[in-house]
């Protein structure tokens, strides 16, 4: 595994229940500011196999933003299984929920 996906896995395990991060939020933090479709991509081929939170993860707009209805839906109820509320069009506001870790170095994520 590459380096930049070990520390998409080892971020996206960090961000804490009631909160959301986004998609180029995860790859800045992970060392790639331009790597948000990488992310996207790690997500997708690599949640279940690493038990990733995959439902707290957004677009820079704070909107769940999968194509999939049936699991849009679920990202939904798990969101606001966790406290986070759903407005319309499936958005989320970012300024309440985001996740506000954006140390550049990462040494939080080590220890």
């Amino acid at each position: 595994m590459n380096p930049f996906t070990e520390k998409v896995i080892t971020t996206l395990k960090s961000i804490p229940k009631g909160r959301v991060a986004t998609y180029g939020q995860i790859a800045r933090l992970a060392g790639n500011p331009r790597g948000a479709r990488q992310v996207s991509r790690i997500l997708h081929s690599m949640s279940s196999k690493y038990e990733l939170p995959w439902h707290r993860v957004v677009n820079a707009k704070g909107e769940i933003v999968i194509g999939d209805s049936e699991t849009a839906y679920q990202q939904q109820f798990l969101l606001e299984r966790e406290g986070i509320e759903v407005i319309k069009d499936n958005q989320i506001n970012l300024h309440q929920y985001q996740w506000e870790r954006e140390d550049p170095h990462c040494e939080w994520l080590e220890g």
